[in-house]
């Protein structure tokens, strides 16, 4: 228990400074990147804050790498000073000692999943919005709730707020859809209620429409039908998905929630649904990263070719770290299921590095 503790402690240390090298030159390269993006619209101050908001994202998103790194750190100094001869001389195999650090990096990934997702969603929300202010740029213009999903559209009279009961999948056609009009200084001028709304270039084309003038005295009395009615748009369907954002950008806590509001809302969620499985299996694929790490360079250093293991052992990673991302690529496509996307990267890791390491150790 001691060895074991001691085995995670050194591992756990390895993870910190590996971590700390990484923050402080990602920190310091979107320093300079965001003094050029903001040229003259904000000063050193600005781009520092923006560069801390910006940098936990990165971060999370290499975390498996940092992992490789620090068990390869673990490992080569564990090697160099000969621990590794002295546990294996008290008869502890390999397995067994390898035992602390996957346990260690399973409870570091589920800390992430459970505290550092909602911190990064958040940093990353309100790096938008002072990245945008800065900028003079707009936001979001679609919002999903229980009620239904909201629009927002701007145009040379004003912008005008459009609620739909349901949508279709790309967002191009609404339906039970009420537009709400407002001036520029006059406040909400005319309400518009129809059937179903189609996007097209430049409008929305309504069928089925009655509309009141708001600004009437009586406007139920001046109200008037329409069998259809065009709207001019400035949203395209593009915009209109691109709204969305990212799905890292959404707490995992909250993630189950907006995944029904929107097939609630008639769109897909398939991307959602990816990354909310890849989440939930990130300390299974950290853990197989420690594996893979430790298959190369779980030797004693008197057996030479230190640099060629520790260059295949980060290529191994690599790969695994791609192939993770090309299977999300698929699920979010619809070509494979969306939990093989997420869980088939890191449980096929950790059988092909169990592979190696029982070739390793009684072969």
């Amino acid at each position: 228990m001691t060895l074991a503790l001691y085995v995670a402690r050194r591992f756990a240390l390895a993870f910190a400074g590996v971590l700390a090298v990484f923050w402080a030159i990602m920190f310091m390269v979107d320093v300079v990147e965001q003094i050029r993006r903001l040229d003259s619209g904000g000063g050193l101050g600005a781009a520092a804050w923006l560069a801390a908001l910006n940098v936990p994202a990165a971060l999370y998103r290499i975390l498996p790498l940092v992992v490789m790194l620090a068990t390869v750190t673990l490992f080569l100094a564990l090697a160099r000073s000969s621990e590794l001869v002295v546990m294996r001389a008290a008869g502890r195999s390999a397995l067994r000692t390898l035992l602390a650090p996957v346990v260690t990096t399973f409870l570091i990934g589920v800390l992430a999943v459970a505290l550092l997702n909602p911190v990064v969603a958040a940093t990353s929300k309100r790096y938008e919005v002072l990245s945008a202010r800065l900028k003079e740029g707009v936001g979001s213009v679609l919002s999903v709730s229980r009620e239904g999903l909201f629009l927002r559209q701007s145009g040379p009279e004003g912008q005008s707020v459009i609620r739909a009961a349901r949508a279709n999948l790309d967002g191009s056609q609404l339906y039970d859809v009420t537009f709400l009009s407002f001036g520029a200084e006059t406040g909400p001028q005319t309400r518009l209620e129809a059937a179903s709304a189609t996007l097209n270039r430049g409008a929305w084309d309504l069928v089925e429409v009655k509309e009141w003038p708001l600004d009437s005295d009586n406007p139920e009395r001046d109200a008037r039908t329409h069998d259809s009615l065009s709207v001019p748009s400035d949203l395209t369907t593009d915009r209109i998905r691109d709204s969305f954002g990212a799905p890292s950008s959404i707490p995992i806590w909250d993630l189950p929630g907006f995944i029904r509001g929107l097939e609630e809302a008639g769109f897909s969620a398939r991307r959602h649904r990816v990354w909310l499985q890849m989440e939930l299996a990130l300390p299974l694929f950290l853990s197989a990263m420690v594996l893979v790490g430790a298959g190369f360079t779980m030797r004693h250093a008197r057996f030479g070719r230190t640099g060629i293991m520790v260059l295949t052992a980060m290529g191994a990673g690599f790969a695994i770290f791609f192939l993770r991302n090309f299977a999300q690529v698929l699920g979010e496509n619809g070509q494979i299921p969306v939990a093989l996307a997420a869980w088939s990267p890191p449980v096929a890791a950790m059988l092909l590095a169990l592979g190696l390491l029982l070739h390793l150790e009684d072969g």
